[in-house]
């Protein structure tokens, strides 16, 4: 894809310089709005406008949806009054939403200026709605049937107004504006008699959400029953909008992408990578790095109060960084197993007891194993091979028994933080690696100068 892209915005680039708009105009009709917007991307600045405007209408909407909010306010200033009236005309209220939300705003005070006092007030209401909710990403623009209509009346009905509609093959049976049921047009077009009542064909047992449902179960909804778009009520039961797929999608992505960031230590962020300036980069980074930095002054302490025991047996101190990456690594395997299942909706916190019993099974496998590999690597490497004659049969044994119990301990912890964070109300992903595993550090030093202690000193 980059490389076509770096041809078509060369091609594009001499066509421009040739006068040739025409032509431009008949490759850009040819591609996906998608790839049209990529392709704009990377295109000088001020050869947008001139691009955008060789752009079919409804084309030209569904480009603009797809580019990224710098880009979007660029060519709104661009704009005059009647060629920005024409792109919100074509665009569907959620999609309009979210560019409302990206923008400055005296910017958003101008595309409301322009927007028809219907699509105004649609989108006022949306914006009415908690971040995150599925209020806030749905549309208001979807099929409504009445039970007592036919269905050669319901074909007529989406025929009139299914060209402003976002999906027409699911359509949702109000009465008094309240959801009794659904039927796609597949239902429609196979009924037996054009005469046949939608009530008598309509989904009575329909799957909605509230409108305060938060966005990624809503997300997960549609994929869990494959739908196409999934209707949105009021606390009375009162249908107010849809969600389609193609949102949903983004609300996984958006999501997924947040629960990375979280996981590696970073505040979520809006920008792209490429878009993001070092001092963004800068203060979407130092929280973490500043709170993991003083939370590792405990392990300092640790070892400062066995530094006389690590005098008489200085060799105990070679061992120390492999211990703690082995703990840290196992806390981080089972703490990201944990807040992805949590995630999918795989694991409540009544199954604590059974992922703890799961974790302990397995630490004690893979426990043994390393164990087992340690010793083997202590004695052939660091005693035959290094030479080092400190190293002995019961050193050895320390560092393996300290293995063991260390990688027991980190997996519990790790499988145990995230699932406490979800029950307090917290997002499971803050105990990822790098906060599970400062916390495994310390108690991999508490273990490993334990069990010193007890036997070698």
């Amino acid at each position: 894809m980059a490389e076509r892209t770096f041809t078509i915005e060369g091609t594009l680039s001499a066509l421009l310089e040739g006068k040739k708009y025409s032509t431009i105009k008949d490759i850009l009709v040819t591609m996906n709005p998608s790839d049209v917007a990529a392709v704009f991307e990377d295109m000088e600045e001020d050869r947008l406008p001139l691009l955008f405007r060789l752009l079919p209408k409804e084309e030209a909407a569904e480009t603009f949806v797809e580019m990224d909010p710098e880009l979007q306010e660029l060519l709104i200033r661009g704009f005059s009054d009647s060629e920005l009236r024409e792109v919100i005309d074509e665009l569907y209220v959620d999609d309009a939403v979210d560019i409302v939300e990206e923008m400055p705003a005296n910017v958003v005070r101008r595309i409301l200026s322009q927007a028809d006092p219907e699509m105004r007030k649609q989108i006022n209401e949306i914006l009415r709605y908690p971040e995150n909710s599925a209020g806030s990403i749905m549309t208001t623009e979807y099929v409504s049937l009445r039970p007592a209509m036919t269905v050669g009346e319901s074909i007529t009905r989406i025929r009139r107004t299914g060209v402003d509609k976002e999906t027409i093959y699911t359509c949702y049976v109000t009465k008094d504006r309240n959801l009794i049921g659904m039927v796609t047009v597949k239902d429609l077009l196979l009924a037996q008699d054009d005469d046949t009542l939608v009530s008598d064909i309509m989904d009575t047992n329909v799957i909605s959400v509230n409108t305060n449902a938060d966005q990624e179960e809503v997300a997960q909804m549609l994929s869990k029953y494959n739908f196409l778009a999934l209707p949105v009520v009021d606390s009375d039961n009162r249908m107010v909008g849809i969600i389609t797929f193609d949102d949903a999608m983004d609300v996984i992505e958006e999501e997924t992408t947040e629960d990375i960031e979280i996981m590696a230590g970073i505040t979520p962020s809006d920008k792209t990578y490429l878009r993001s300036t070092p001092i963004d980069l800068f203060a979407h980074r130092i929280p973490w790095l500043l709170l993991l930095m003083v939370s590792a002054t405990f392990t300092g302490m640790i070892i400062t109060s066995f530094e006389s025991a690590l005098s008489q047996l200085v060799v105990l101190t070679a061992f120390i960084p492999m211990l703690m990456d082995t703990g840290g690594n196992s806390g981080s395997q089972s703490s990201v197993t944990v807040i992805r299942a949590i995630s999918l909706n795989e694991l409540e916190f009544s199954d604590l007891a059974v992922v703890i019993w799961k974790e302990i099974r397995t630490a004690v496998l893979c426990g043994c194993a390393l164990a087992a590999a340690c010793f083997a690597k202590v004695m052939l490497v660091d005693r035959l091979l290094l030479g080092n004659t400190d190293v002995t049969v019961i050193v050895a044994g320390v560092v393996c028994a300290t293995m063991a119990l260390t990688i027991l301990v980190a997996k519990v912890v790790g499988c145990t933080l995230p699932m406490l964070a979800k029950k307090l109300g917290f997002d499971p992903a803050v105990m990822a690696s790098p906060f599970i595993t400062t916390i495994v550090d310390a108690l991999s030093l508490l273990i490993y100068f334990g069990i010193a202690n007890a036997i070698l000193f």
